[in-house]
């Protein structure tokens, strides 16, 4: 499986890369119902330039959109060096998806990692209910509407993101 043995950012978008409130339409696709200042994907080149010190950080989408768009149609939202890191998605079309979205975020995400038994991992979501705690040390809460753009939330996802890719000796 894709992600053995490397490096993982399991990434969800909503409250992430840009504010939490999304809605869809069946013409329109998806939207934000937000205050004017907050677009789609507005940190897509913050999460670029975070990451680009850390070339072996693959990742996997732990995001709705994946259900929505499937995993190429979510990715077409990134820039092409986040898309080139993308290796799969928590969500699979393999699944039962009443089964997947009865499960908390943190226990998909879990499943996943076990799955993929990744070296480290960490996780950028704003949904923290419910995360089981031996995945709270890899877990990133981010900010509902400024996502990974609010200060503290930037500076705890340097931090781990640097420990996570320091080499073991």
């Amino acid at each position: 499986m894709r992600g053995t043995g490397g490096l993982l950012l399991a990434l969800d978008f909503d409250g992430v890369m840009h504010h939490h409130n999304v809605l869809w339409h069946p013409k329109f696709g998806a939207y934000l119902s937000a205050p004017e200042q907050f677009k789609l994907f507005q940190h897509v080149d913050l999460l670029e330039r975070t990451l680009a010190p850390y070339p072996g950080v693959q990742i996997v989408l732990s995001t709705s959109w994946v259900r929505q768009y499937g995993c190429a149609g979510a990715t077409k939202n990134l820039s092409p060096p986040l898309r080139s890191r993308v290796i799969g998605a928590t969500f699979h079309s393999k699944m039962n998806e009443r089964s997947f979205i009865a499960l908390p975020r943190g226990v998909q995400v879990m499943n996943d990692i076990a799955r993929r038994r990744p070296k480290r991992w960490l996780a950028l979501d704003d949904d923290y209910e419910n995360w089981p705690v031996d995945g709270l040390a890899n877990f990133v809460r981010t900010h509902p509407e400024l996502g990974i753009s609010e200060p503290n939330v930037l500076d705890e996802f340097k931090s781990k993101l640097a420990d996570m890719c320091r080499p073991v000796e």
